[in-house]
């Protein structure tokens, strides 16, 4: 690419499609408007899908770009850019959190209760019980952190399900990655929340050491 904001041909990147987030992508080849990554054909994503490119801008966050995978060959995928790529602070992609209650509330459903996995100011990864979702969908989201409680309208992006088997035919568990895009007051809530989470997360860690 002539533009130095792209990292070199041979460069690794970080993609996320559908919410599964892969390190390590080498970048074979890039243009302006293109580029070619290599990474193991097991995570390839399909033609016409959307994925995230991210990489370094230190030490003031890092690069974000869009694109549509144009085209794929074995364990190579062509993108062609959204536009050009972007910095994006770093704390909104900090993760943390675990076990909280969520609520889902979608158009023509009851309310689903669920807990978190994990959760970022721009994401969350949370288990629910016999709901039926799939990527695409809008939903409400309404979780409590702390002593704040947020909501906010998300996109799913990724939706995988599995139904208990042993030692009995039982529930369907189902794991949801949903986007959003907060307002600020409650992006910093999250922030805040994410940010104490890490804190207790290293005083036990120093603690057991």
């Amino acid at each position: 690419m002539s533009s130095s904001l792209f990292p070199e041909d041979g460069s690794r990147v970080e993609m996320e499609a559908g919410g599964d987030i892969r390190p390590g992508v080498r970048v074979v080849a890039a243009t302006d408007a293109a580029v070619t990554v290599s990474l193991p054909r097991a995570h390839v994503p399909r033609e016409g899908s959307e994925v995230i490119l991210r990489w370094s801008a230190a030490p003031r966050g890092r690069y974000v770009v869009s694109a549509t995978v144009a085209t794929t060959d074995e364990n190579r995928a062509e993108l062609r850019l959204a536009g050009a790529p972007e910095i994006v602070q770093n704390r909104l992609y900090v993760r943390g959190g675990g076990g909280e209650p969520i609520v889902m509330t979608r158009s023509g459903h009851p309310d689903a209760i669920g807990w978190i996995h994990d959760i970022s100011e721009r994401s969350v990864r949370a288990h629910f019980t016999d709901v039926e979702v799939r990527p695409g969908h809008e939903v409400s989201l309404r979780t409590q952190l702390g002593g704040d409680v947020v909501e906010f309208v998300a996109t799913v992006t990724k939706a995988s399900a599995m139904r208990q088997q042993v030692p009995i035919r039982g529930p369907l568990s189902v794991e949801m990655v949903a986007l959003y895009d907060p307002p600020e007051s409650e992006a910093k809530v999250i922030r805040r929340y994410v940010m104490r989470y890490q804190l207790m997360q290293r005083a036990k860690a120093a603690e057991s050491a």
